[in-house]
Formats: structure tokens, C-alpha cells, sequence
């Protein structure tokens, strides 16, 4: 598997370590603690029963997926061609053809822009809607509130032994639950989905280990737990938070319906390619399963869209398998008449600059980006607002971060503007502008 690195030299291995280090280190005992509650909703309509968020980490260009400027000067234009959709007058790079071909079943948001121009603070305000308090190093990994996928896991709840949030093959280095705690952190399937073995790790039993050894293990803790705890008071941060993770784990080993999803070998061998025989080809496969057995919230992790340096390169050896995925799997849900309750969106955390720079790349720019978004009930052949002639800013029908998330929440029947209490007592908005992009409700 290749090994992508941002701007700042860093791994993946690295990240997850910096991430477990976030977690472990930055207020668990907080995060915890809170036994968070809801003010009163207002109930909402909720087509999609789920979200598959693709996220392009580095930022990927708008100029050259969805937003080609064809008539700017070539410093800025670049080498690749705009091509012509299913919609008459919207054009996409030469590389998403495939997508091109559905423009009618999707819709593009052109018009997202704010003011976080680093990879730390604009993963933040992308997967959660809100932007960091503090200055944050491009390098960073914080997390000031809930990301999308963990505040989805904790308004769904329990999904009948199989969790409800899911990140494939990390975690975001803001996609975790802040002050929710650790109980809506997502599930991370790191295992490869395109090896001929794959198998998720703590999701079977182990070698030698009948079904029941294995249920006398469980009943035997379970007598142990009675047993009066010592020092109940200084255990009650961790320990609940560790019961809850036994038990999701006991339910994943033995639930069907968990193993049923992740056996990816009984699809088709021309589905499997259809989907592109790689590891983010498999893992859109997997999201699918996933959302046949009702997990509500995936995220597809995709590195290396840091394009400082040759970029067009890159493309070229990346995109078209990007965009055959991708379009594999609107199509694949449309065929199983899931499309209309799966929201599909695709992004990272800003666009790139308009020149391009002495290293044939571009660097980071948030005053324009652009979001695909197909399913539960996105119209088709809809473009929300625009750049200027050379792609600099979004200009028409701004929208911001905040109107980005509270369309995902309100997509699924969760209303942007709940109260959320933190482990201080404090309240804060699950956005602080839960005005959703009536253009794509």
C-alpha cells in the first residue's frame, strides 16, 4: 500500500499515532465523564438513513475535478482539458468523465469558502462545522467538537451489534467525538479490503476458540463485574467507557449481521472490479455492506491530495480511478434502490491555489472549494453558487462550513441547531448556523 504523505512529512502511521495520543492524552477523563443530553428537536424530515463521507485528505483541486476554468490563462487553467457532462453548460476536469456521464444524479457545492488555510484547521471546520478557537498548526490534530460522524453515532445510538460509525482506514485527525467521548469514536477497519485474506481484525473469534469457551469466558466476567470495585470513585472516568467497549466487542464477534458485512468475497468478481480492484476501491465496496447493515455514518480516509508538487502527475495516475470508483458506487446504490435513503459526499478540507506554482503543484487555498454530493434526496444536475472567471473565490451564493453540516445533519433528521452539553455543563450548538443549502434539500 503506498505510504502518502502531506506537506508536513507525515505518515500514516505517525497520524494514528498522534491521534491515539489525542485521545489518550487531551481530556479523556473528561470525555468520559459527560453524560451528554439533548435539548428538545425539532423532528425533521430524514431521507438518508446514511452518509458515506469521502474525504480527500490535502485538499484536492477544485480546477481540476469539478470547477475547470477552460478560458483562464494557462498558468492557471493547467495541462488537463474541461470536459462536457450529462448537464448541458456545467463542465468537469478531463479525468471525471465518469462522473461527467451522471451529473444528472449528483450535485456539486462550488461556493463552500472560510478561512482556514492550514490542514489542522481545516480539517476541523469541515468535519465538524465548527471552526477552531485557537490558532492551529497546519500539522495539528485537534479536535474542539464533535465530527459529523460521531455526533451522527451518538443521536442514532446502538445499531443492533454492529457500531454506528465507521472510518476506513483511519480516522480523521478531526473526525473524532471531542466531548461525547470515547463511546462515539469510530470504528477504524485499517485491515485492506483488496487482499485475497482480508479479514477484520476483533471481529471473529480467535483460532482455537470455540463458541462455547468463549460464552463461559463471557459469563465469567460477567460474574466478576458484580464484585464491589475498589475505589469506585477514581475508576468511574474509565471504566464505563471500557465496559461499553467489551461489550460492542462481544457483540461484533457474535453478531451475523457483522460478519455478514464484512465478508466482501461474496460479492461478484465484476462488481469487485467494477469498483477498482484497490484499497479505496474495496473499502467503497465495504462502505456499501456497511450501510446494507444499517450503519449509519462511513468515512473513506483517502491520503495524498497535498498536491504541492507535481500535481498533474498525480492525477493522471489517480483520478481516473477515483472517479470510476466513486461513480461505481452512486450507481451500485442506485441499482439496489438505496441511493434515495445514502447521502454520498466527496471532499477534503480547502481547494488550491489559482497559480500554479514553480513545482508544477498548487497550494492551499479556502477561499473556493468544491463538494460532491449524490443521494437521499440531493436533486440531480444541481450546482450551487460559483467561482469567479478564474476560480480565485467563491463569489455567487456563498456558503460556509457551518451550512455544509447542518445540510448533513438535516438530511438525516438531525436538527443543526441541538444543544449539546459538555462535561463542564456548558452549552454549545451542535452548529452554530444550522441553516442548511436549500438548494440541496
Amino acid at each position: 500500500m503506498p505510504i502518502h504523505r502531506n506537506c508536513e512529512g507525515m505518515t500514516r502511521r505517525s497520524c494514528l499515532q498522534l491521534g491515539l495520543t489525542a485521545l489518550t492524552g487531551g481530556g479523556l477523563a473528561h470525555s468520559l465523564r459527560l453524560k451528554a443530553s439533548a435539548a428538545p428537536t425539532t423532528e425533521l424530515a430524514a431521507p438518508a438513513k446514511s452518509v458515506i463521507l469521502i474525504w480527500l485528505d490535502g485538499g484536492p483541486s477544485h480546477y481540476e475535478t469539478f470547477d475547470p476554468k477552460p478560458t483562464a490563462p494557462s498558468e492557471i487553467r493547467g495541462e488537463f482539458s474541461a470536459i462536457n457532462t450529462s448537464v448541458p453548460g456545467v463542465h468537469f476536469s478531463q479525468h471525471c468523465t465518469k462522473l461527467a456521464a451522471m451529473m444528472d444524479q449528483i450535485s456539486v457545492i462550488r461556493s463552500i469558502r472560510h478561512n482556514q488555510g492550514n490542514h489542522g484547521a481545516g480539517n476541523h471546520y469541515m468535519m465538524t462545522g465548527a471552526p477552531p478557537r485557537i490558532p492551529v498548526g497546519c500539522g495539528a490534530f485537534v479536535s474542539f467538537h464533535p465530527s459529523l460522524g460521531s455526533a451522527t453515532a451518538y443521536h442514532r445510538g446502538n445499531n443492533g451489534g454492529l457500531p454506528s460509525y465507521f472510518s476506513l482506514p483511519k480516522m480523521s485527525r478531526s473526525g473524532g467525538p471531542n466531548f461525547l467521548g470515547a463511546k462515539y469514536a469510530p470504528f477504524v477497519v485499517s485491515d485492506n479490503p483488496s487482499s485475497s485474506n482480508f479479514r477484520v481484525r476483533d471481529v471473529a473469534l480467535p483460532n482455537g476458540l470455540t463458541t462455547d469457551r468463549f460464552a463461559n469466558r463471557t459469563d465469567l466476567r460477567k460474574l466478576v463485574d458484580q464484585l464491589p470495585r475498589m475505589n469506585e470513585a477514581a475508576a468511574s472516568d474509565p471504566v464505563p467507557a471500557l465496559d461499553e467497549y467489551y461489550e460492542q466487542g462481544v457483540d461484533l464477534v457474535t453478531s451475523p449481521e457483522a460478519q455478514a458485512a464484512f465478508h466482501i468475497q461474496s460479492e461478484p468478481d465484476e462488481l469487485r472490479d467494477e469498483y477498482v480492484r484497490d484499497g479505496f476501491g474495496q473499502r467503497a465496496l465495504l462502505a456499501r455492506r456497511l450501510v446494507e447493515a444499517g450503519v449509519p455514518f462511513i468515512t473513506l480516509y483517502e491520503g495524498g491530495w497535498d498536491h504541492h508538487r507535481g500535481l498533474f502527475d498525480s492525477f493522471n495516475k489517480r483520478m481516473p480511478k477515483v472517479d470510476q470508483t466513486v461513480a461505481t458506487l452512486i450507481r451500485d446504490l442506485d441499482n439496489r434502490g438505496m441511493l434515495d435513503s445514502t447521502l454520498v459526499v466527496m471532499l477534503g478540507e480547502f481547494g488550491r491555489t489559482p497559480k500554479i506554482n514553480k513545482d508544477a503543484g498548487r497550494d492551499h487555498w479556502s477561499n473556493a472549494m468544491s463538494v460532491l454530493m449524490a443521494g437521499a434526496g440531493t436533486p440531480g444536475g444541481t450546482i450551487v453558487g460559483a467561482t469567479d472567471r478564474a476560480g480565485y473565490s467563491a463569489v455567487d451564493n456563498v456558503k460556509s462550513p457551518e451550512n455544509f453540516a447542518s445540510t448533513i445533519y438535516s438530511k438525516l433528521g438531525i436538527d443543526p441547531n441541538t444543544i449539546l452539553y459538555t462535561p463542564q455543563g456548558r452549552p454549545t450548538h451542535l452548529v452554530s448556523d444550522p441553516t442548511p443549502i436549500t438548494e440541496l434539500m
